[in-house]
């Protein structure tokens, strides 16, 4: 039996996936615009409905392309006489994959937790700024916070204020992205574990894939430097 059809349709649907991945980028995007102009939650709020409902037809997707491999897989295992109905089989193991769905499964989607992560960490940093704007705090404290805010903005490898900062999903620190890169590598090469280069971080196992853009930080970098 040739799967050349099969392998054509996988390779469509996750070209879908894509889109998916990337209209969950520009969501997140739009949210975080909304809440460094101070707009309305209720705003905010649509977008993270917007990102649940694309995290939904993420699952669809991948339960209807694991259920298309475990079919090609079990007739490639059996080898049938007669050409089995392929249709009818993939239908059968995804309404089975389908039936497991639960509300909390879209809430450990990847992209929405970062979606979650970023806005709670962009209103952080616009709470900061409203303060400073306001002149709710006298001006030492003011000075020490604003010192504490620009420290934050400071990679703990080049100590030199971040451009492309990187957030780890581990221990939630923040690097300058090619600078955690390059020890990553280094130590890979040297077949070495990489410790959080951040002082007091007992996390001792940084890797790449644990690394996501920490766009809310960047915003904020780039507003102070405006400033």
């Amino acid at each position: 039996i040739s799967f050349n059809c099969v392998d054509s349709s996988l390779s469509s649907l996750k070209n879908c996936q894509s889109y998916i991945n990337t209209g969950m980028d520009i969501a997140t995007h739009v949210a975080l615009d909304l809440v460094e102009s101070f707009n309305d939650v209720e705003d905010v709020n649509s977008m993270e409905n917007v990102m649940l409902e694309y995290a939904a037809m993420d699952r669809e997707l991948n339960h209807y392309m694991r259920a298309i491999e475990e079919t090609v897989n079990q007739i490639k295992r059996e080898k049938p006489e007669n050409i089995p109905d392929l249709k009818c089989l993939v239908n059968e193991k995804f309404t089975a994959l389908e039936s497991k769905n639960t509300d909390s499964d879209l809430q450990k989607n990847e992209k929405y937790i970062y979606f979650k992560d970023q806005v709670k960490e962009m209103r952080k940093q616009c709470d900061m700024r409203c303060d400073n704007d306001n002149g709710t705090i006298e001006q030492i404290d003011e000075d020490i916070a604003v010192t504490q805010s620009q420290m934050n903005f400071i990679c703990p490898i080049t100590q030199m204020e971040m451009k492309r900062p990187v957030r780890n999903k581990v221990c939630g620190h923040t690097y300058e992205e090619d600078a955690i890169l390059k020890i990553i590598q280094t130590r890979k090469q040297q077949k070495k574990k990489v410790r959080c280069p951040k002082i007091g971080c007992s996390h001792a196992d940084v890797k790449g894939s644990d690394l996501v853009p920490d766009e809310a930080l960047k915003r904020a970098i780039d507003s102070q430097n405006k400033q």
